[in-house]
């Protein structure tokens, strides 16, 4: 109850000040209709119609609710319309894009750690590269892999992987060269080889850093994901099914597919720290 406690003082207070927000921007529309009617607005009546409006600006936390049972449990999975189905298009590229990545960052960080060329030449360019907006970049990477053939899950696989290896280079980085100059020393001593070295002491030291930088990862896989959805002209996925919405200005499809993008991605980083705690468990780290 101690833990639980701050965190629904905090979603309550969220949800509080997003019905005053929705009472608040959707105002101008209710007195507007109201005046066209020639009608008086009561303050109950004002807070009613915020509340319920078809397109409103910010929809209200119920309205969104009703929206996502609406898609999810109303509808078949293999519905166009069912948030599941869109979410398992996401999703599948995220895992895809994830995976890529970390293999991808792992392997560069081992280079840059053991070789100093790489350090001094590769790193700055990895770093340089996250300042391009990736949605200048997604664009480019859809229609070049689309003019060569290459057209579905791996282009936003692709996105996915150029958001999520960031943070792996940076924390598997740190985390290889975490052993101080002692434990290195240590290892001479014992007559260790690099590998030895490296297998025994530096990923093991690593392996914090290696959590941290994945869950990182795994929340910009998903962002990734979704924006590569975008330009594909709103076919499916969650992307997709936000571009559809402020098409036809469906802002409550666009909170409902936006909540559950949050709700998937907190899911998969939950899962990332439980197999955290088991490994760090198992290997004698202390939590």
């Amino acid at each position: 109850m101690k833990n639980l406690l701050p965190i629904l003082t905090v979603v309550a207070a969220i949800i509080a000040l997003w019905y005053g927000a929705a009472v608040w921007l959707n105002a101008p529309w209710a007195y507007d209709k109201a005046q066209r009617a020639e009608v008086q607005l009561s303050t109950g009546e004002l807070i009613a119609d915020t509340w319920s409006q078809k397109k409103p600006k910010l929809p209200a936390p119920h309205q969104v609710t009703r929206e996502i049972w609406k898609t999810t449990v109303e509808k078949k999975i293999t519905s166009k319309r069912s948030l599941i189905y869109h979410s398992w298009i996401t999703l599948s590229a995220t895992l895809l894009g994830f995976a890529l990545g970390a293999v991808l960052g792992i392997a560069l960080a081992v280079g840059i750690v053991f070789n100093r060329t790489m350090d001094m030449s590769v790193m700055p360019w990895i770093i340089t590269s996250q300042t391009i907006p990736i949605l200048a970049v997604a664009p480019m990477i859809i229609v070049v892999l689309n003019a060569i053939g290459i057209q579905g899950l791996l282009p936003k696989a692709i996105i996915s992987m150029y958001l999520s290896f960031f943070p792996v280079v940076v924390g598997m980085v740190k985390g290889l060269r975490s052993p101080d100059h002692m434990q290195l020393d240590q290892m001479r001593t014992w007559n260790a080889s690099g590998a030895q070295t490296f297998w025994r002491l530096r990923l093991p030291s690593s392996m914090p850093y290696l959590f941290t930088s994945l869950k990182i990862a795994m929340a910009a896989a998903i962002v990734g994901a979704i924006v590569g959805e975008l330009p594909t002209g709103a076919v499916a996925g969650l992307g997709a099914r936000l571009l559809a919405g402020s098409y036809y200005g469906q802002t409550i499809q666009i909170w409902s597919a936006l909540l559950v993008a949050a709700a998937l991605a907190a899911s998969l980083v939950a899962i990332i720290g439980l197999i955290q705690r088991i490994t760090l468990k198992r290997m004698g780290m202390a939590q």
